[in-house]
């Protein structure tokens, strides 16, 4: 059971709205709960935000209701009457009075709410609520590429308080918010103007600190609710612990906050911008908004270019146009730890250094000015070429059915001939090349988490077989496991040299995890497609995978965790002929005992086995990575050369180790990839210059 706050439950489901995914959340309190709001000044803002604003700080809300794929607004009237109606419905349904609902809309402005859907789906909903708020969290995305979950316990009187929040947003993201909306459910015993006033300082210190893009939506929403069953003295505003209440969720809403930016439309990097040394903390907010949110610091920000004169010329510009009373000469500015420029003169920095230290996936920039003692951060990102992509042709590819299901046509077809051209003779190209052979592919990470990912990776395996490429596929479940052996209460999983030590015990768990539940999952996601015929394997069927005890560094015993001594390739040549194999890594022993394999070795090894032309490993990184920048491509004997002089480092050496077993077994090529990224394989696979690192024999 996960550690929610008492008193609630959360559900997400895919109503209609977009054609696949999640798009329908809920949030339910068992009790009448505290409510509290903070929403966009946008004087356009949407049908759900004028009702809750008008509405909150409340009493007696007991339901937080929020769609994805359709932001309700600019729909005029209907779009207040839909959010009655829906407010209506979902109170029957989970029979509360109606005014203790509220809602929340984020999607494609100018489209009215396939309503009935959304009632429809209110049972469902309904019959879908858990203490997790994982699927809620997925169920509001929109652009974003991941969930965005922050939590926080704290002891308030000697009670235990429980925080959980889930918030989306990553285009439309400007200053007093942003296509944002977060909810914070807490068991905190509260007054609802103590709630309301902490949440405004909370927002103010966070989200208000927040930029993407510099357009401010039509639906931002931050919600608070609180029930009170931590059964701590009421906090009421100013008292002695309403500071501790305002520090947390503060701290809370800075992390998603922070999560939000990294996350942004196209982005690579997340920016962090400090200004101190301001004459009042309302400049350095600004000031920081002003350097995070200039589009020539982003885009250089996006170049690794340090360029210091853009954000000094930001400073200028602004301080000049508010008649700020700041001098950005006499200004310090670091980027990345190193002085760019100080005592109103650049600096001699090594250019090339600090060029690898922006290629790093976190950015900080920090301006010192000389006229007072305020300071202020900001969070942003980068500009990158993949933010114009998908903001340019946003409506005019995105579509609502008669039914009210939202898409978006990115076909082919609405490119240019010459790109279209370039694309398909480099794909086909490739694709006449691999017909016939054999690929092994390590699945696992992030790719195994997200829906959308795990849609993406069924389809490219789906392609693959289209394409005359026989994949098998060897996958691991080290989160799954983790989340379950905690559920059960084990002791917390000891790592070595990344193997999880494995009892006795524990290794029936994670037989049942990887062989009754993620090996089943990943089958019947292939299968939908209705092109491929998936068959899940464990390695104990037919001996497909026997071992032995494997012995850490020094004879460390790591219990049930084992080493490959063979692999049954007659039944994998025979699955290959009409079926994808998809195999769990748990080793057969001697005795039929089972044993943990590690799923990069066991990947390695099948690989060797059935003669594969590519291994692939889908990774929660860009693939091998070289003072922050990514390698393209490596040899064996480079390989061994950065492992021994500790360019590749960490988790990343294990997986590097079962690289070049396979490419010593006859193995072609090696393919590290990253897995977060949809279609990876397919673009690793059919493009000249892939996507992440490729490993070939010298």
């Amino acid at each position: 059971m996960e550690n929610v706050p008492r008193g609630f439950r959360y559900a997400g489901i895919n109503a209609g709205i977009k054609a696949v995914r999640k798009d329908m959340a809920l949030v339910l309190a068992d009790v009448p709960c505290v409510a509290a709001g903070c929403f966009t000044v946008n004087r356009a803002r949407a049908a759900p935000v004028n009702d809750a604003a008008s509405r909150l700080p409340a009493d007696g809300i007991r339901a937080i209701v929020a769609n994805s794929g359709n932001a309700n607004a600019l729909t005029g009237p209907l779009g207040e009457e839909d959010v009655r109606g829906i407010h209506a419905a979902f109170a029957e349904v989970l029979e509360i009075p109606a005014d203790s609902v509220l809602s929340a809309s984020t999607g494609v402005i100018g489209v009215r709410l396939p309503v009935q859907k959304l009632k429809d789906a209110a049972p469902r909903l309904k019959a879908a609520l858990v203490l997790a708020v994982e699927g809620a969290a997925e169920a509001i995305m929109t652009t974003d590429t991941r969930v965005k979950i922050a939590r926080r316990t704290f002891r308030l009187q000697n009670k235990e308080v429980r925080i959980a929040a889930f918030a989306k947003g990553s285009g439309m993201i400007a200053p007093q918010m942003a296509t944002m909306l977060a909810f914070i459910t807490t068991d905190l015993v509260i007054d609802k103007h103590a709630l309301q006033k902490a949440l405004a300082t909370a927002v103010e210190e966070s989200f208000n600190n927040l930029t993407v893009d510099g357009d401010m939506s039509t639906n931002d929403a931050v919600f608070a609710l609180a029930s009170g069953l931590a059964k701590n003295d009421c906090v009421m505003e100013g008292d002695a612990n309403f500071a501790k209440v305002e520090t947390t969720l503060t701290s809370l809403c800075t992390e998603l906050a922070r999560a939000i930016a990294e996350d942004g439309e196209g982005a690579t990097k997340l920016v962090t911008v400090k200004v101190s040394g301001a004459p009042t903390n309302a400049i350095a907010r600004d000031l920081s908004k002003s350097i995070a949110g200039s589009s020539l610091v982003k885009a250089a920000i996006f170049g690794a270019d340090p360029n210091w004169g853009r954000v000094l010329s930001t400073v200028g510009a602004r301080a000049g146009s508010q008649r700020y009373d700041v001098d950005p000469t006499k200004a310090t500015v670091i980027i990345q730890g190193v002085a760019v420029y100080e005592k109103s003169a650049p600096t001699s920095f090594d250019p090339v250094m600090l060029r690898a230290k922006m290629r790093e996936p976190e950015i900080a920039i920090d301006v010192a000015l000389t006229e007072g003692q305020s300071s202020a951060t900001a969070w942003g990102c980068d500009l990158s070429y993949d933010y114009v992509k998908i903001n340019a042709d946003y409506t005019s590819l995105t579509s609502s059915s008669p039914e009210g299901v939202v898409t978006r046509d990115d076909r082919l077809t609405n490119y240019s001939p010459g790109f279209k051209r370039a694309l398909l003779v480099e794909a086909l190209s490739y694709i006449s090349r691999f017909a016939g052979k054999r690929a092994v592919i390590k699945y696992g990470g992030a790719a195994m988490v997200k829906d959308s990912l795990k849609a993406s990776f069924a389809s490219d395996v789906n392609l693959l077989l289209s394409a005359g490429l026989r994949p098998c596929i060897v996958h691991g479940g080290g989160p799954e496991i983790t989340r379950t052996l905690d559920k059960l209460g084990s002791k917390k999983s000891e790592f070595v040299d990344g193997v999880r030590v494995t009892d006795a015990a524990d290794v029936k768990v994670v037989e049942m995890v990887l062989t009754g539940k993620i090996n089943t999952e990943i089958v019947s996601l292939i299968n939908q497609a209705h092109t491929a015929a998936a068959v899940g394997l464990s390695g104990k069927d037919a001996g497909l995978l026997r071992a032995r005890k494997l012995l850490g560094e020094g004879g460390r015993d790591l219990g049930m965790v084992g080493e490959i001594t063979q692999v049954n390739a007659e039944l994998l040549e025979m699955m290959l002929q009409k079926y994808v194999p998809v195999i769990s890594p748990v080793g057969l022993g001697e005795d039929g005992e089972g044993f943990n394999i590690n799923a990069d070795t066991a990947a390695a090894e099948v690989a060797v086995a059935i003669k594969a032309e590519k291994l692939i490993y889908l990774t929660d990184v860009a693939g091998v990575l070289e003072n922050g920048e990514l390698v393209t491509e490596l040899t064996v004997s480079e390989v061994k050369r950065k492992i021994e002089d500790g360019t590749i480092k960490g988790g990343m050496v294990a997986k590097m180790k079962s690289c070049l077993r396979a490419l010593d077994g006859g193995v072609k090529s090696v393919h590290v990839i990253d897995g977060r990224t949809p279609h990876s394989v397919i673009a690793e696979l059919f493009t000249d210059r892939g996507v992440g690192t490729l490993i070939k024999p010298d």
